[in-house]
């Protein structure tokens, strides 16, 4: 596992929730295994889920199954496994308005 690669990704993706002026703390579960490593939350309430993974690494089953979940629950998320796609989901979850 390439960690550092996953850990660069994920600073990137801290700064550019930052850039347009929201936060994206760490997300831990206790009890709840899977659910995704970043809460992003930007202005206007805009709230979606990330899970970060180096290039080419791919979510473990539980992962996937929560990641589904919060999606039929009326909720975005997202895996970023490439630094390119962060803008994509800023985006995304902002409405096309970042």
């Amino acid at each position: 596992m390439n960690y550092s690669r996953e850990k660069q990704i994920e600073q990137k993706l801290i700064k550019a929730v930052k850039a347009v002026g929201g936060i994206a703390p760490k997300l831990t579960s206790p009890g709840f295994d899977g659910m995704p490593d970043r809460l992003v939350l930007l202005p206007e309430g805009k709230i979606a889920f990330v899970e970060v993974k180096a290039p080419g690494r791919k979510p473990r089953p539980m992962q996937v199954s929560r990641i589904k979940l919060l999606r039929r629950l009326g909720f975005k998320a997202y895996i970023l496994d490439d630094e390119e796609k962060i803008g994509g989901i800023i985006n995304d979850i902002t409405g096309g308005d970042a």
